[in-house]
């Protein structure tokens, strides 16, 4: 493996790492804050971590980009739907359920492969995809037996099928960007599909969108569960899909349960045996899916 291929893989590593830090925060949100509001506060707070970071490094005149309107649509269907989908599976059923839907991320991201870039399952690649497939499964552990197929997992099986499509769009639609600027257009799609889904359910259930005294402890979990879950999270996403494609780039999401429980872990719970061999089970196929075979066809 080259060092431009090591870096994309880095690259996915700390932002599925970013994201798992989120878990734990919003576990402990959601005792609290309606499920709506907390996550049109996160898309409020991580887009505006987004644009001052795309000013800042890039220049003022950016915001000027002609692709606001397709990043926009991008955002709202792909991210905006996922995000509320995704959180909504937490907030009713269980985290088990949301990381069992998470593990059919590959699934999504392979699917548009084969059908729009001519992916075909073959040689390492198809060795891979089985590992981190079979990997994410053994990672979850024995909770996945206790749970059916209910509207829990339909929410969480269509909330990472937009997140795969939004991520395709947006490093296929928008290639004029840097992964700064298309992170930033997408993210407010995001924040506004959020904010209309705020405005509809404030007029009939208070509860979802119910926010909370506001305080230092919730301020700093909303910085964790917003910025590093979602705003830097999302731009190293994006740049690890543009570098590695959404099929690969997926494939690290199935590691998730080795870093939420690596931070429980610093934070005092039992280290789990069973999650991190899933997890190693993950990385390896990760590192075969990647291995050249000279009947791949290349994107």
């Amino acid at each position: 493996m080259n060092s431009s291929l090591i870096k994309s893989n880095l690259i996915c590593v700390l932002s599925i790492f970013f994201f798992a830090v989120s878990f734990p925060a919003a576990e402990i949100l959601l005792f609290n804050w309606g499920f709506v509001a907390l996550v049109t506060i996160r898309s409020c707070l991580a887009l505006f971590l987004i644009i001052l970071l795309w000013v800042l490094l890039e220049g003022f005149d950016q915001l000027l980009s002609p692709n606001w309107i397709t990043g926009c649509w991008i955002g709202f269907f792909g991210f905006g739907i996922g995000s509320v989908l995704l959180l909504s599976t937490q907030y009713f059923t269980s985290p088990v359920i949301a990381a069992i839907a998470a593990t059919l991320m590959p699934i999504a991201g392979v699917t548009l492969e084969i059908l729009f870039d001519k992916r075909r399952l073959i040689g390492w690649f198809s060795i891979g995809l089985a590992l981190v497939l079979s990997g994410g499964i053994i990672a979850i552990g024995s909770d996945i037996v206790k749970v059916g197929f209910g509207f829990g997992i339909l929410t969480g099986i269509l909330a990472v099928a937009f997140f795969a499509w939004g991520s395709r769009a947006t490093v296929k639609r928008l290639p004029k960007l840097s992964a700064l600027g298309q992170t930033a257009v997408t993210s407010f799609g995001m924040w506004v599909f959020c904010s209309l889904i705020f405005l509809f359910c404030s007029f009939f259930e208070a509860t979802l969108t119910e926010i909370p005294t506001i305080n230092m402890k919730s301020i700093v979990l909303l910085l964790i569960y917003s910025w590093l879950g979602m705003g830097i999270s999302q731009l190293l996403w994006i740049k690890g899909v543009n570098r590695l494609g959404i099929g690969i780039a997926s494939f690290h999401l199935n590691a998730t349960p080795l870093y939420v429980m690596s931070v429980l872990f610093l934070l005092g719970e039992k280290w789990n045996w069973i999650q991190a061999i899933g997890s190693l089970i993950v990385i390896v196929g990760i590192l075969l899916s990647q291995k050249k075979h000279p009947s791949l066809v290349q994107r």
